[in-house]
């Protein structure tokens, strides 16, 4: 099982690059550098705390824990 965490982005925006972070996380840029999407690739090993850590380094505000509740219940 995979995740997609969707971030601020054009509509027709593509990712041209990824970066792996943190044991099963990718970032997906778009195609002027700008973080487009969080694929989690192992859901059972992320914590709220692992993603809004990564969405602060990003310079995005953190998500909710009620916006993960699918994913951590996983």
């Amino acid at each position: 099982m995979a995740a997609y965490l969707y971030l601020p982005r054009q509509a027709d925006e593509k990712s041209s690059s990824t970066k792996r972070v943190e044991p099963g996380m990718v970032i997906d840029f778009g195609p002027r550098g700008n973080p487009i999407g969080i694929e989690i690739t192992a859901p059972s090993q992320i914590s709220l705390a692992a993603i809004n850590g990564l969405l602060e380094r990003l310079g995005l505000p953190p998500v909710a824990k009620a916006d993960l509740a699918p994913l951590l219940a996983a």
